[in-house]
């Protein structure tokens, strides 16, 4: 099964062009998605480019474990993660954002890491030294936020990635937030968005120091 890149990712395959991916983990069009979006935004005022990519209403299977992926260097699964692996090799940095399912994680955020070995397979380095920062969006007040922050910064860490907070003071791991179940309720948030602020800001900052530590000199 061959992928090719999508037409208007004219800046891949450049070295040293900051692409970040930024990842929904939501299967429904709500306060996740969303909040991601303005993520994205608020990278693009920086300068970068993104590109957003949402499970909802993609066909991704799960890890079968069997490992086709070491032998033959690609998944045996051939669904809509091959939309992904190509754009997991070339960003520059991830964002990955989630809806706290049961104190954690959602089942498709996960199943996307998990998924994530058939590229590590076939090149091993193609997630090290890249930032990553997560998003976690739950219902309750304290739902399993960090948690889920943690499940992500623990996919970061196993793939040789440096995970990046919003430091202390209001984003020790990340950004979170408390949506009340709703969109409405996650845009007026305003601790979630002041956590969201720090962590672009210092998500930003390391892409940059990424670069300039990746590029010629001389």
């Amino acid at each position: 099964m061959k992928v090719l890149f999508p037409a208007n990712l004219k800046y891949l395959n450049h070295p040293y062009t900051i692409m970040i991916l930024g990842i929904s983990g939501s299967p429904r069009r709500m306060a996740t998605e969303h909040i991601l979006g303005e993520a994205l935004k608020m990278l693009q005022e920086r300068g970068l480019e993104t590109v957003q990519f949402t499970v909802r209403g993609k066909q991704i299977s799960p890890c079968r474990h069997c490992d086709y992926c070491l032998k033959n260097k690609e998944c045996a699964i051939k669904d809509d993660m091959y939309q992904l692996y190509p754009l997991f090799k070339e960003a520059s940095g991830l964002v990955v954002a989630t809806p706290v399912y049961n104190g954690g994680v959602s089942a498709q955020t996960k199943i996307v890491m998990d998924r994530t070995r058939a590229l590590l397979a076939a090149d091993q380095k193609a997630l090290t030294a890249k930032p990553g920062m997560a998003i976690a969006v739950g219902g309750d007040r304290m739902g399993g936020q960090e948690l889920a922050v943690q499940q992500i910064h623990t996919f970061f860490i196993l793939n040789g990635m440096v995970p990046v907070s919003g430091g202390f003071f209001g984003a020790n791991l990340g950004a979170t937030f408390w949506s009340r179940d709703s969109l409405e309720g996650a845009m007026k948030d305003e601790e979630g968005f002041r956590s969201l602020r720090k962590t672009v800001k210092r998500f930003a900052e390391m892409t940059e120091l990424f670069k300039r530590i990746k590029e010629p000199t001389g």
